[in-house]
Formats: C-alpha cells, sequence, structure tokens
C-alpha cells in the first residue's frame, strides 16, 4: 500500500515527488504482533518522519545501512543540516534512537535483554526497537499522560507535541522535516490500517 495515496502527490513537498513517481515510499508495517492499534498507528506515524527508508530497522542517520542490530550501533555520523548542524549524532533504526536514549530505554521496556546484574546486552533487532517504543509509549508514568486515551479521544495534536520533545520531526520542536506538516494525514491512514487488523 503507497501511503501517498491518501494525502495526495501533487501535496508533497518537491523533494517527496520523485519518491512518490519511483513508488518508493511505502508504509512499513511494524514486526511486533498485538497491541493497541492507537499506540501502533503512532509508532507507525513516527517511523514516517524519523526513517522513512525501505528498511527502517537499520538504517542510520544520514541514510546507511548497518547489518548487525544485535546491538545499538553507536556510531557518531555528522549532523548535515538544522540547528545541530555540526555535531554528530548516533541515531539509528526505525524511531532513530541515539544510544544513550536506547539503552536508559531498553534497560526499563527491553523484554528479553542477554546477560545478568549489570553486564545486560540489548539487543537492537526490530522486534526489540518495537517492543521498547510500543512499551514506552504505553507508559503512563513516562509521559504524564495516557498516549492512547488521547489517540482515542482524537488529540493527536497534544500527543506529537508531547513527543516532539524526543522525535524533532514531529514538530513543534527545534525541527522539523518535510513529512512534519503530513503526519496527521498519515496517522489517520495508519490508525485505519491498524483496526482492520482487528
Amino acid at each position: 500500500m503507497i501511503l501517498i495515496a491518501e494525502i495526495g502527490s501533487r501535496d508533497l513537498p518537491e523533494q517527496w515527488q520523485y519518491i512518490y513517481r519511483r513508488g518508493i515510499y511505502r508504509t512499513q508495517p511494524l514486526v511486533m504482533r498485538g497491541g493497541d492499534p492507537y499506540i501502533r498507528a503512532l509508532m507507525r506515524t513516527i517511523a514516517a518522519s524519523e526513517a522513512n527508508v525501505d528498511r527502517p530497522y537499520a538504517v542510520l542517520y544520514g541514510g546507511k545501512y548497518i547489518s548487525n542490530l544485535s546491538r545499538h550501533p553507536s556510531r557518531c555520523v555528522p549532523i548535515v543540516a538544522g540547528p545541530n548542524i555540526g555535531n554528530c549524532t548516533t541515531a539509528a533504526g526505525r524511531y532513530q534512537f541515539i544510544n544513550t536514549t536506547w539503552y536508559d530505554k531498553a534497560s526499563r521496556y527491553h523484554p528479553r535483554p542477554s546477560g545478568f546484574l549489570f553486564w545486560k546486552q540489548y539487543s537492537f533487532e526490530p522486534q526489540y526497537q518495537d517492543a521498547v517504543v510500543y512499551a514506552w509509549l504505553s507508559d503512563k508514568q513516562a509521559w504524564g499522560m495516557d498516549i492512547s486515551e488521547q489517540l482515542r479521544q482524537g488529540k493527536l495534536d497534544q500527543v506529537l507535541r508531547r513527543l516532539s520533545g524526543t522525535w524533532t520531526s514531529l514538530g513543534y520542536g527545534i525541527e522539523s522535516n518535510a513529512m512534519t506538516s503530513y503526519l496527521p494525514g498519515i496517522y489517520r491512514r495508519m490508525l485505519k490500517d491498524e483496526l482492520g487488523k482487528i
């Protein structure tokens, strides 16, 4: 299924026209199975803005791919645009986790760490990227709100505003990207798809 059909190709920024014409941009389903369709749709929306490529779970900031997902790659890639230009980022995977955020959230939400005590390892395989983000977004205390309930009430704007400190491409934060203004439409399409799987 092609996401662009929902929002219309002529409405896309010029840099996305090529992607549409080539049929490259496609919505990627989650690897994880089950769960709240509202949270799942939100996860897919975040990924549309953060890692809109064919292999989102293996992408580094800048578009290069990694093959070893046994752990977060922790490669510092130079930032080429935006307010942090000149710095570097370790952002990787479908949700563009920087390594410190991954280790913090994985230590709380990863369902199957290996090792023991202080020597735990957190696989960065696709199912674990999804599992960590799903559990994090489902944690009412982590966000100071029940994200699922907010989404059920149609308060996507409030949710994106709350999450934008973590995922700046969602808007409201220090930067956005070509997909930011399309996120409400993307979310509606993803939610329709996820509700259709129930």
